[in-house]
C-alpha cells in the first residue's frame, strides 16, 4: 500500500433549497392564499476517523468533496427535502488544517471520532411566512444560502506511544525488528528507512504499546534537508522519545555530537517537542571489546552531561532490547495513570500537544514559503505524489 502522509483537499457543503411561490387553488376553496413551502437544508461534510486506514492515498486521487444540496419547496406547504450529509472517512491520526487561515480545525485521533468541516446552506423561506394582516398575497420568498466551501490540509501522523530518533544507520529500524513483528529494510547504510513504521510491543495478553521508527534525521533536518522536516511532525503524537546513538560508528564520528545535532533540530523544529521525555538507548555495543564497552556508555554519557535514562543494547542479537521495552511499558503505564488520577496532569498533557500541533504546522508552512520565495512562484497545493512508499503496522504473536 502507498504511503501518503500529507495532501489537500476542497471541501464544498451543499446548497439550501429556495423557498416557494404558491397559491392554493382548489374548486369551491376562494383565495385560498399563500402555500408556497420551505426549501430543505443543504448537507454537512464531516471527516470522521478510521483506524482500518493508514494513508492518505484515496485524497490524492480525488481531491473534491461536496454534500448534495437541499431541495426547492414546493406548493401545498409541502417542504423541500435536506440534503445528504456527506461522511469522509480519514486516518485516525489526521490532523485537519485550514490552508486559507492556518488554523487547526481538528485533529483526528480517536475511531469515530466526527468532525465537521463545512456548514451546510441554510433553507429559503416560502411565500407562506410572509402572510400578515395587512399582505395576504405575498409573492415574496427568500433563496437558499450557499454551503461552506473550504480548502483543507490533511496531516497524517502516526499514531505511537513510543519514538525512535536518531542520524542515520544507528539501528532504529533493526531495534523496531527486534522487539516487534514490524518489518522494515535494513541495510548497511544510511537511509535505509524512507517512511515510518509502527511496531506493536507486546509483552502480555493484555500488555502492548506502540513504537515508531522514523526515518533518520541529519543535520539541518528541521530546515527540510534529508527527510527530516517530513518525518519530524510524525514525532508529535508520541509520549516518549528513544534516542539511538551508533556506539561505533562506521565513519568513526562522534556520537556525541551526532546526539547534539539532533537535540538542537528538535528545538528548532518545536521548542515544546524537544521537552518531551528522551531516553538514550546506546546500541551496537556487540561491536566493541568487552572490556570497552562500559568505558565508552560512561564516556559519552558524561560528555553530554545526561541526567536521564542510559540503556546499553545490541539490537541485532536483542541484547538489552527486553529490559528497554519492559522499562518503556512501565513509564508509559505510570504516566495514563497519571492522567486518568489528575485532570491537571491531563490538562498539561492536552495543552503540551496543542503547543507542538501549532509549532509543527508553523515550521511546515515556514518551510513551504521558503520553497516559494525560492522558485519565485506561489504554490497552491502541497505536493505529495512522491511520497507514495509502503508502510506496515504488524502484531507480534
Amino acid at each position: 500500500m502507498q504511503f501518503v502522509d500529507e495532501t489537500s483537499i476542497t471541501v464544498e457543503a451543499g446548497r439550501g433549497g429556495n423557498g416557494c411561490l404558491s397559491f392554493r387553488r382548489e374548486k369551491y376553496v376562494p383565495k385560498g392564499g399563500p402555500d408556497g413551502g420551505d426549501g430543505g437544508h443543504g448537507g454537512n461534510v464531516y471527516l470522521i476517523g478510521d483506524e482500518s486506514l493508514n494513508t492518505l492515498i484515496d485524497f490524492k486521487f480525488q481531491r473534491f468533496y461536496k454534500a448534495q444540496s437541499g431541495q426547492q419547496g414546493q406548493g401545498r406547504q409541502m417542504s423541500g427535502k435536506a440534503g445528504d450529509d456527506l461522511h469522509v472517512k480519514v486516518p485516525v491520526g489526521t490532523t485537519v488544517i485550514d490552508e486559507d487561515t492556518l488554523e487547526v480545525i481538528a485533529d483526528v485521533t480517536a475511531e469515530g471520532q466526527v468532525v465537521l468541516v463545512a456548514q451546510g446552506g441554510r433553507r429559503g423561506l416560502g411565500n407562506i411566512h410572509f402572510k400578515s394582516s395587512t399582505n395576504r398575497s405575498p409573492r415574496r420568498t427568500t433563496p437558499g444560502t450557499d454551503g461552506e466551501r473550504r480548502k483543507l490540509r490533511l496531516e497524517m501522523k502516526v499514531m505511537a506511544d513510543v519514538g525512535l530518533l536518531g542520524m542515520p544507520n544507528a539501528g532504529k529500524s533493526t531495534l523496531i525488528r527486534a522487539v516487534s513483528a514490524a518489518k522494515p529494510k535494513v541495510a548497511n547504510y544510511p537511509f535505509t528507512t524512507l517512511v515510518p513504521n509502527l511496531g506493536v510491543v507486546k509483552l502480555g495478553t493484555h500488555e502492548h504499546f506502540v513504537m515508531a521508527d522514523v526515518p533518520g534525521l541529519i543535520e539541518g533536518a528541521s530546515d527540510g534537508a534529508g527527510l527530516g522536516l517530513r518525518f519530524l511532525k510524525h514525532l508529535t503524537r508520541t509520549r516518549l522519545l528513544l534516542h539511538v546513538v551508533d556506539a561505533a560508528p562506521f565513519d568513526e564520528s562522534d556520537p556525541v555530537v551526532a546526539v547534539e545535532a539532533i537535540a538542537q533540530e528538535l528545538e528548532q523544529f518545536s521548542p515544546t517537542l524537544a521537552e518531551l521525555p528522551r531516553w538514550l538507548v546506546i546500541n551496537k555495543l556487540d561491536l566493541l571489546p568487552a572490556e570497552e564497552r562500559e568505558a565508552r556508555v560512561a564516556d559519552i554519557a558524561s560528555r553530554l552531561d545526561w541526567q536521564g535514562p542510559v540503556f546499553r543494547i545490541s539490537a541485532i542479537s536483542s541484547d538489552g532490547t527486553g529490559e528497554l521495552v519492559q522499562a518503556a511499558h512501565r513509564w508509559l503505564t505510570e504516566q495514563r495513570q497519571l492522567e486518568n488520577d489528575d485532570e491537571e496532569a491531563a490538562e498539561r498533557e492536552r495543552e503540551m500537544r496543542r503547543r507542538m500541533e501549532a509549532e509543527s504546522v508553523e515550521r511546515v508552512e515556514a518551510h513551504q514559503t521558503r520553497l516559494r520565495v525560492k522558485r519565485g512562484e506561489v504554490v497552491e497545493e502541497f505536493d505529495d505524489d512522491d511520497d507514495d512508499h509502503d508502510v506496515e503496522v504488524e502484531y507480534t504473536r
